[in-house]
């Protein structure tokens, strides 16, 4: 049986997964800053040891698109409880890993079953009542990206306690009470994917960009928000840590806490989309997003507008996501968990590129070119909400009266 929607979200139910989806998202994070460490105790070379952020990202982006579809087939508490106890699991094993290859392996399947989160916020979405859905959503995720902020500033310290295994305990530890904390809270929630197959599943989640104009824009939108957020932290740790700035590592790591300033802006924007001004946020997010460089352009010599320009473009990152998520999710949803997928796949696919491009123009082009780089992706978000706001005729996030099946969902497959 289905859930009533109206009130069974109750603000505690929202903190936790809140907590939540931020402690699962950390634990790909952990070890970036703890990489030198790492390397020394378990004998192996930097590059050795830096395949753990490779690991961590490729894990990730595997459960993406073959455990988070599986929210629209199975009951999705189980699903989620599940995850949450696996990566609790796997996270022992890399705190126990006796070698590179062990940590490897463990750092791969913790990303893997990590995903638990993105089961988590198409779960609150569900429950929320949908004059409140924005609202939610931005609650969720400012708990995600509180997670993936602070990640590295908390694992600094735990590292200075007891080492860095101690970082992976105490995330094991702290996984393992949500899962169980989810489990006792939780409502039971059943999948609405009807007679799907997995591999039915799998290719309804692809068809989706076909049936969906809005998921095409939308997802396109949100990889070139994310590469541009991507670049701008890439190239951060390069500029501080060279002239004029020359800061110690761990100040660095400190930085992060500026971009919980954005993050937590997120639930003002799903309040505006509660009151009908997706699209407002959004297209005000990109043209933020653009303002941001600008600023962030003087912050070659200049720590104020660097500041600046961090909290801006957090904050108009976190605009463009939150709204985009809005629309999507009011889209088809039985389809939530697969559209999330779909969305989130293509989403961080920007912020790897955005990732790998940052390095390379850093070395040929400094920062001159990282401001370039960083202001043109912005400027595609501008570009395609545009194009968006021309092509697509249904208001966004209003779905269709009778919405086309995907090929897997008519046959039942």
């Amino acid at each position: 049986m289905r859930p009533r929607t109206d009130g069974r979200l109750s603000r505690g139910l929202l903190l936790l997964m809140s907590v939540a989806t931020g402690l699962a998202v950390a634990g790909n994070y952990f070890a970036q800053p703890l990489l030198d460490l790492i390397g020394r105790e378990l004998d192996v070379g930097p590059s050795q040891a830096a395949l753990v952020v490779t690991a961590a990202q490729g894990g990730y982006a595997l459960g993406l698109i073959l455990l988070v579809p599986l929210g629209d087939l199975v009951e999705r508490r189980r699903l989620a409880v599940a995850l949450y106890a696996a990566t609790a699991v796997f996270l022992l094993v890399s705190a126990m890993a006796p070698n590179g290859t062990v940590l490897l392996a463990g750092t791969a399947l913790t990303a893997l079953t990590s995903v638990g989160a993105q089961v988590v916020v198409p779960f609150a979405a569900t429950l929320a009542d949908p004059a409140e859905r924005g609202r939610v959503v931005g609650t969720v995720m400012t708990g995600l990206m509180l997670g993936l902020l602070l990640a590295r500033t908390a694992s600094g310290a735990l590292s200075e306690l007891g080492g860095w295994r101690t970082v992976y305990w105490v995330n094991a530890a702290l996984m393992a009470l949500m899962a169980v904390l989810l489990r006792t809270f939780l409502p039971r929630l059943g999948g609405d994917g009807g007679r799907l197959t997995y591999l039915g599943l799998l290719r309804s989640t692809v068809a989706m960009f076909r049936y969906e104009p809005l998921l095409r824009w939308r997802a396109g939108i949100g990889a070139l928000s994310l590469a541009s957020f991507s670049v701008l932290w890439t190239a951060l740790t390069f500029l501080l840590s060279g002239s004029p700035y020359d800061w110690t590592e761990s100040a660095i790591g400190l930085f992060g806490l500026v971009g919980v300033a954005g993050a937590l802006t997120a639930t003002v924007a799903g309040r505006l989309a509660d009151r009908g001004r997706v699209q407002v946020v959004t297209g005000a997010g990109t043209v933020l997003l653009v303002a941001s460089w600008l600023a962030l352009a003087a912050g070659a010599r200049s720590l104020i507008w660097l500041l600046a320009g961090v909290v801006v473009l957090d904050l108009a990152h976190q605009a463009v996501l939150n709204s985009s998520q809005n629309v999507l999710f009011a889209l088809r949803p039985e389809a939530r968990n697969r559209i999330n997928s779909a969305f989130l796949t293509v989403f961080f696919a920007g912020g790897a590129v955005g990732s790998a491009l940052a390095s390379v123009v850093w070395v040929h082009e400094g920062w001159t070119g990282v401001f370039v780089l960083g202001a043109a992706l912005s400027a595609g978000t501008v570009v395609l909400w545009a194009l968006e706001r021309i092509t697509v005729k249904r208001p966004a996030g209003e779905p269709p009266k009778t919405a086309p099946r995907t090929p897997a969902t008519a046959k039942g497959e």
